[in-house]
Order: structure tokens, then sequence, then C-alpha cells
């Protein structure tokens, strides 16, 4: 564990040294903006650090209505709703929708908040092999007695593989089911606009899609939100223990939630500054034959095959002052690795310095 003694950006101060970091999931560099800093001070000036109760109390204010409206504006839908973290995103969608399945279909590798989400009254949970759509269909036809909820992470966490739903949408389709996609590494990130899988592929305004996301990530803020019709965020609002449950996002995190989106619509060159350095470290480190994985998003696995190795690459990183760590989730995984996680603020010369050590690395130890 590390522990940090500056804010985060393409650099992180520890113990008093310098170093890069290419960890963590700041993609577009939003989490330590000026701007966005500008606006958290001045909302802590007039509203303080905490509204103190819950959003159907007394708990909402004209700073959530406006990050609401702002979030349904960017997500192109009818309205959006907010709450705590984005890890509440599963639970809270998957029981607004919970008259609508009877069975559960999820891929092997899902996020934990996935599991976690599917209510203990859904006995019938399948998993498919990871990214695997033949898999998907074999068990949907398998038990097509059942009212099916297919639910994916957009962007997986720890590969930054992309789910297919290019062929997961046509079998929802063709087996009448819901699709809901866990999107909070893909939202900012992908789609032409950054909204995320479904828009990535043309699938924004397709039926029966329906995204959990949060500000963590790309948006460098803190909460999770939903957007959709509506109907369903209304069911939310009034419905979801979850939500009704718990205590306002606090004015700061709310503010910068406000600010990163209008930084992310009005600068879209981050998002291409991004796409720009991960896919020529990418294009790097496949070139130096280490295992890793090909989509074009922030998140560059480095695959080996013992906690070791892998142990021993993050900290030959980390003695040359660059951070990259050696990843263990609870998330079903053959290999271990070391994730390298890419920004729009990294400089040349700090890409530059850390293919530099991973060749070092691969020419003294090996690629395994």
């Amino acid at each position: 564990m590390f522990i940090l003694k500056s804010g985060i950006g393409n650099y992180i101060n520890l113990s008093g040294k310098k170093y890069s970091y290419f960890a963590g999931n700041n993609y577009l560099g939003l989490a330590n903006h000026p701007a966005v800093k500008k606006e958290v001070i001045s909302s802590i000036e007039k509203y303080g650090i905490n509204f103190s109760a819950s959003r159907e109390t007394t708990g909402t204010s004209e700073l959530h209505l406006e990050l609401e409206k702002l979030l349904a504006e960017f997500k192109n839908k009818d309205d959006s709703v907010v709450f705590a973290s984005g890890y509440m995103g599963n639970k809270i969608l998957l029981q607004a929708l919970q008259d609508q399945y009877s069975a559960v279909f999820t891929d092997e590798s899902a996020h934990p908040s996935i599991v976690d989400g599917i209510s203990s009254d859904i006995s019938n949970v399948y998993f498919y092999n990871h990214c695997n759509a033949e898999h998907l269909e074999t068990l949907l036809k398998k038990n097509n007695n059942y009212k099916p909820l297919i639910i994916t992470d957009g962007i997986f966490a720890l590969t930054g593989e992309i789910a297919p739903l290019d062929k997961i949408y046509p079998l929802a389709k063709k087996y009448n089911a819901i699709l809901v996609v866990d999107d909070a590494h893909a939202t900012g990130i992908l789609g032409e606009n950054g909204r995320g899988t479904p828009e990535h592929f043309q699938l924004d305004d397709a039926e029966n899609i329906f995204q959990s996301e949060t500000m963590s990530k790309a948006l460098g803020a803190y909460g999770g939100f939903i957007s959709a019709t509506k109907e369903i965020i209304t069911k939310i609002r009034k419905k979801s223990s979850v939500y009704i449950g718990s205590t306002a996002l606090p004015p700061p995190v709310v503010s910068a939630g406000c600010s990163s989106i209008k930084i992310l619509k009005q600068h879209p060159e981050l998002r291409s500054r991004l796409l720009e350095n991960e896919r020529y470290i990418r294009d790097e480190i496949i070139g130096m034959n280490f295992s890793t994985t090909t989509e074009n998003t922030p998140i560059i696995p480095i695959f080996l095959n013992s906690k070791e190795n892998a142990n021993k690459l993050s900290g030959y990183l980390h003695e040359n002052y660059i951070i990259a760590p050696h990843i263990e989730y609870p998330v079903k995984m053959d290999k271990f690795l070391v994730r390298i996680t890419v920004s729009a603020i990294h400089t040349k010369d700090q890409v530059e310095q850390l293919l530099e050590h991973l060749k070092k690395w691969r020419d003294k130890y090996g690629i395994d």
C-alpha cells in the first residue's frame, strides 16, 4: 500500500520523493484540475462540507439538480440520479429493474459490484466464459424459461478489455433480455462523445440497454450515477432502499462533478490525447513481446506467470520512480498482472522513461 503525500496527477509524492504515476483511474487528469479545485473551494464557502440528510428528506440542493441535469444532457437521456458511490450503482439499477427479469447472466470476470448487486431473491445466476458471446448464448438457450437480464462490465477494470456488446446485444434482442453495462471505466472514454461502451458500438439509442456509471474515474470526481428514462429514475428516487437510505453527496463532491462534466464537454482533446498516449505505450509493450491486451483503453496490463514476478516488476519500476502496481483483486483471473494506467496528462518524457525501464526489465529477466 502506498501512502500519498500529495494529490494525484501525472506525478505523486511518496515519502518526499517524486514518482511518475501510472496507476489509479484518473484517466483525463481531472482529479487535480485547477478549474475543478476552484469550483470546489467556492462550493465549500457557500454550502459547507455536508448537507447531512438523505436526498428524499432535506438533502437535495440546487447543486444536485444542476449535476443531474448536466449528466442527463451529457448522456442524452431524459434524467439522471446521483448517489454515494459507483459501487452502489449495479445494486440500485438491478433493484429498479427487478420486475423485468427472473434470471441473471454475467461474465465470469465481472466486477465484485455486479455480483454483490444481484439480489439474494434471484437464485438463477449464470456465469458465461469471459467475453464469450457463444457461451452466453448456450446458457440463454438452455435456460429460456426465465426472463433474462445480462450484465457485464463495459471496460474490465484489470485488463482494459472491452465487452463485446456488438455480439452480446443481438443476443439480448434475440432472447428478449435486458442488457446492463457497468461503464465505470468507459464513461468519459469510449464513444464519439465519451458516453461509454454502448456509444462505442453505435448502440447509444438501442432499446433495453442500461448503464451504471461513476464520476470517480475519468471524471475525476466522486459518486455514482444512472442516466435513463424518467420512469426508471423516478422509480429509483421513490423505491430504492439504497438511494433513499443514503446521505446526499456532499457539496464539494457535487461541485467537482459539475465542473468535470463541463470540462469534458468543452475539451474533447483530452480524450484524444489520452488515446494517443495509450496506443503508443501499448504498441511499444506489444513490440517488446510482453503479454497484454489489444483494446484501445487506458488500462494496459502486463501479464506474468507468477505473483513473485509481478511483484518484482512493480518493485523494479518503483525503484526507478515509477508507480505501476501489481494488482490482486477479487476477480477471476488465471494470470498475475502489473496494471499500467495511462492518462491524458502523461508527458512524452514520462512515457519514454516507463518504456525504457520495461525494456531493461525484459532484457534482464525476460517476459514471463
